[in-house]
């Protein structure tokens, strides 16, 4: 009998001999506890890989573990597995309806359960001793190949009718499927090897249906609270209902739309509704006189000032004077910016900003006198003062554009009834199917790679790269103060990743294999390829989604 063919693995800066064809998983046996938290996934030689892969050449592999963004969404991946497993099992598959995972509540994913059975708490604690049952039965989670037709018919059998529609417009001939225990699923994804990863979870009744509590990436073995988040959580709850009225709540409803009728009148729905939110916004400021500082927060490429320039016509439209302003114009002078822990510039915290000029000017202005604004230059790093004077009379309100709106460290100085606080985000209403959701994030990030290409000439590369620093400062700065809001807008539209897959497609194939940014672009385009595209023709040139696609007649 022949000698099996050895190679050469890399790990942890040995170099050790294993027969071709083990897997990863067996390899890492060897160096069990020796990273900080469970290795999930691998990377070898640069290309991500499950660890039920083989390994069949020398190659250098590199650790993904529970507190990598990367292997932190695998273990949240196959929670939701593990969960949709359980509720199968714990109610039968025949007196299932629909079981649906929606947003992210913190660290919680919210769902809702359709079923012949009332959820309440026995229930919910029935699910929880099934997925306890299945993690510790350490059973593998197996991916197979199938071809794209053979999907829908499979889909079609579980009455999972949602993957059925999404795959009826998939490119690819094949589709992988993972299963555990004979419970097959499909998930948009990289996934843990075996339940046994999934030990840290928790589930509690919210609202009308319930959550599943998982650690975050820096503390991979604690479950925290679900934080108080009603006002953000009813935001999404009306998005939600609005795309099921519409019959567009997920990609594959998007599609139909798209083929069969086009989505024009969609369209034309979802930019009517956004303006009669922000008329109403603009007339509950205008009822109350005291209301002279409208500060708009949100997150990167939330779409804040296209949000802003709307607010002031509808203000104007409304009988008041409005000016806006943008805090980055108080930015402090680029040599004076601090450091991060990185060493790198942080332009996302509030100590970037010249709180107390801002402070004294807005006090000023309060008081009826005389200020000349800043212009902040971005070329030069330092801010200028070219002329520009403002006196508000009654009639006048300032709309003040900035990521630290929400913060009253910023506005320390003004009184609590002069401010009215806006929080906008882009809140992404539609899932992929019922059992994987689209993250927020990544409908924001697709905004600023066409953005960012677009006015600043910055490659996707680029933008991917800064992107973790961008959502590092948003943490830090906004989410933690999105509560404070007295209205939330959410800027998301329905057909707005279809139309952007357009845009940035070309900008994330330019990104080249061997650059640390490609694994990211490439699940980009691999998410991009579920919609079929819309053209941009349509869009009116006051949308919000003109400030990222361009074509827009505000200044953006």
């Amino acid at each position: 009998m022949a000698e099996k063919r050895q190679i050469h693995i890399t790990l942890e800066g040995q170099i050790r001999e294993y027969p071709a064809g083990i897997t990863y998983g067996e390899i890492l046996k060897d160096y069990e506890g020796t990273a900080d938290a469970p290795a999930i996934l691998v990377m070898a030689d640069g290309r991500l890989r499950e660890l039920h892969k083989h390994a069949n050449r020398d190659c250098t592999l590199k650790l993904i573990t529970t507190r990598d963004v990367i292997g932190h969404n695998a273990y949240k991946r196959s929670a939701c597995m593990i969960l949709f497993k359980a509720i199968y099992r714990v109610l039968g598959r025949e007196y299932v309806r629909k079981a649906t995972i929606h947003y992210a509540l913190g660290d919680a994913y919210y769902f809702t359960l359709e079923s012949d059975r009332k959820l309440d708490q026995a229930l919910l604690d029935e699910i929880r001793r099934e997925m306890h049952r299945i993690v510790d039965a350490d059973l593998p989670i197996v991916k197979r190949s199938v071809s794209t037709e053979e999907a829908v018919e499979i889909f079609h059998k579980y009455g999972m009718y949602d993957k059925e529609k999404l795959f009826r417009y998939r490119r690819s001939s094949k589709v992988n499927i993972y299963s555990i225990g004979g419970f097959e699923d499909y998930y948009y994804g990289y996934m843990a090897s075996h339940t046994g990863y999934v030990k840290y979870f928790d589930l509690m009744l919210y609202d009308e249906g319930f959550v599943l509590m998982l650690p975050n990436e820096k503390e991979p073995d604690k479950i925290r609270p679900v934080p108080p988040m009603n006002k953000i959580f009813r935001v999404m709850q009306e998005s939600q209902e609005w795309g099921d009225k519409m019959d567009v709540s997920t990609v594959g409803e998007l599609n139909d739309r798209i083929t069969r009728e086009g989505v024009q009148s969609l369209l034309l729905i979802q930019e009517a509704l956004q303006e009669a939110k922000i008329s109403r916004i603009a007339q509950t400021i205008c009822e109350d006189p005291d209301k002279k500082f409208i500060m708009v927060a949100g997150p990167s490429s939330s779409g804040k000032t296209s949000f802003s320039n709307r607010l002031c016509i509808q203000l104007a439209a409304h009988g008041r004077k409005p000016h806006l302003i943008s805090v980055d114009n108080y930015f402090v002078n680029r040599a004076d910016t601090p450091l991060d822990e990185f060493g790198e510039k942080n332009y996302e915290c509030i100590e970037a900003i010249d709180v107390k000029q801002f402070n004294e000017d807005a006090l000023k202005l309060l008081d009826g006198e005389r200020v000349e604004l800043p212009v902040y230059n971005f070329k030069t790093g330092c801010r200028e003062y070219r002329g520009d004077f403002l006196k508000m009379g009654e009639d006048d309100v300032l709309v003040i554009e900035g990521i630290h709106g929400l913060n009253d460290q910023l506005s320390y100085s003004l009184p609590k009834e002069s401010k009215y606080k806006i929080y906008i985000s882009a809140l992404t209403q539609l899932n992929i199917d019922e059992h994987n959701r689209i993250p927020s994030t990544d409908g924001r990030l697709l905004r600023r790679i066409a953005r960012d290409a677009r006015t600043r000439g910055t490659s996707a590369r680029e933008t991917i790269a800064r992107w973790p620093s961008v959502r590092r400062g948003e943490e830090q700065n906004i989410f933690v103060f999105q509560e404070n809001a007295d209205v939330m807008f959410n800027s998301a539209l329905v057909y707005e990743l279809a139309c952007l897959k357009v845009y940035v497609e070309p900008l994330l194939f330019g990104i080249p294999q061997d650059a640390p940014e490609y694994m990211e672009a490439k699940r980009l385009l691999k998410f991009l390829d579920y919609f079929m595209p819309v053209p941009s023709e349509d869009i009116p040139k006051n949308s919000l989604l003109r400030e990222f696609v361009g074509g827009s007649i505000f200044n953006v």
